[in-house]
């Protein structure tokens, strides 16, 4: 039988060939870890990056404690350069962990009120950036709170402070079990009316248009994996930096079916980031991190 002169079967007959011919190389350096701190003393290294969520001591209709020098996020970022860790810190700007009623937002006639929202917003990413954050990260979803953000950085000297926008935040049934970590579930009703349908793509474009517009450094789509499509799209139209955030489901069911016994966990995670990465994701947020960094060093 005659074969063609090309054979692609030629390029996978060995390890050594496969990681030369490689197309996408997943490394820790794209990696950030999330992280939920709480009242306390100790600090764990994540790896080039963490992005910290706050579990406060005490909740409020306007989310009160997200604002303050004393937060917990706060004092982490100094115990963290206190700590000579060599380490970018990210913080998550949004109130649903820190308000009672759950939602991302200050609540006035029963709804999420869009504009008295961004000035708490604002004021929470200033209070991060005193502390010593690198980056802040809008996830409210509310319009125009990057330039809300960029402004107040700007007004009280902190231009160099980077935005990671959660631009594409999709209104997700895989964000289960950081709601219950954070204890952040809304109280009331739902977040149907400021994060985004998961039938839309084109409006994911919009909203990435218009955060980059009001100052955005970097871009975030989330959840990852129901959206690969999405982060492709933005990939491909926009020269920023794209984030994906590999949210708390999407770790779940790996781990589930890893204690079932039906996945094997090392190479379906390697399969799912370099998945993510390989449809334009230059970041990726990840609680399977500090795993990923120690099978790529033993690897």
């Amino acid at each position: 039988m005659s074969f063609p002169a090309q054979r692609p079967r030629r390029l996978r007959r060995s390890e050594l060939l496969r990681g030369l011919v490689r197309e996408t190389r997943l490394s820790a350096s794209g990696l950030i870890y999330p992280m939920f701190v709480c009242p306390g003393n100790r600090v764990r290294q994540g790896l080039p990056g963490v992005i910290l969520f706050g579990l406060p001591e005490s909740k409020d209709p306007r989310g009160a404690s997200s604002v303050s020098a004393q937060g917990v996020v706060q004092r982490a970022i100094e115990a963290i350069r206190k700590a000579n860790l060599k380490l970018l810190v990210i913080t998550d700007v949004c109130l649903c962990e820190y308000t009672d009623h759950g939602h991302c937002g200050v609540i006035e006639h029963g709804e999420v009120a869009n504009d008295a929202t961004l000035t708490v917003l604002a004021e929470q990413a200033l209070s991060h950036a005193r502390a010593g954050a690198d980056v802040v990260a809008p996830s409210d979803m509310m319009d125009g709170r990057v330039a809300a953000i960029r402004e107040k950085l700007d007004e009280h000297k902190f231009e160099n402070i980077a935005i990671l926008s959660y631009a594409a935040k999709y209104c997700s049934g895989f964000y289960g079990p950081f709601r219950e970590a954070a204890q952040s579930a809304p109280q009331f009703g739902d977040r149907r009316g400021y994060q985004m349908d998961p039938a839309n793509a084109r409006e994911a474009l919009k909203e990435v248009a218009l955060d980059l517009d009001e100052g955005a450094d970097m871009v975030m789509i989330k959840p990852a994996l129901p959206y690969l499509d999405i982060i492709r799209r933005v990939h491909e139209a926009f020269n920023v930096p794209v984030a994906a955030y590999n949210v708390s489901g999407e770790y779940a069911m790996i781990k589930a079916a890893v204690q079932k016994g039906w996945l094997d966990e090392q190479r379906v995670v390697l399969e799912v980031l370099t998945g993510i990465q390989r449809a334009g994701a230059g970041l990726t947020l990840t609680y399977h991190a500090k795993d990923v960094a120690r099978w790529l060093k033993q690897c």
